[in-house]
């Protein structure tokens, strides 16, 4: 086994361990920090030109969106709130689609800025929701 490969499996064994051990509303923050992440990654390919690159950074985002962040809604205990983020993600997915296919970096910012403004949110009511019942993602993550 190459060293390389030997860290890549200790980090995948750490970043397993942080996510098993994260309250649920950390869990939502670690989201939020991978979608970032991912557009940001995906900003860089799209302004080398990596086409492959690109993709399969704005498709780690759109899962993260749509699995991970839509995915954790309780649509039943979130009410209007769960009903609103349910739109709010749909017409993400819906930017980084138009960004990926148009290499449009303006909808990739604007897609960047929707999901920050409820990650804001989130870590700000986060931690005193966190306290009251422990499942904040029922929320509306």
């Amino acid at each position: 086994m190459s060293v390389l490969r030997g860290a890549n499996a200790y980090a995948a064994v750490g970043l397993e361990s942080g996510i098993l051990a994260a309250s649920p509303y950390q869990r939502i923050v670690m989201l939020f920090d991978s979608y970032q992440a991912a557009i940001r990654t995906a900003r860089l390919h799209m302004q080398v030109g990596d086409m492959a690159g690109k993709g399969k950074a704005i498709t780690s985002a759109i899962k993260i969106v749509s699995r991970g962040l839509r995915g954790s809604l309780d649509m039943e205990r979130g009410g209007e709130v769960a009903a609103n983020l349910d739109q709010l993600y749909d017409t993400v997915v819906r930017l980084l689609l138009r960004a990926n296919l148009h290499n449009d970096e303006e909808v990739l910012d604007v897609a960047a800025s929707l999901i920050e403004n409820i990650g804001s949110a989130w870590r700000q009511i986060g931690p005193r929701v966190e306290g009251e019942d422990g499942d904040v993602a029922s929320a509306g993550g």
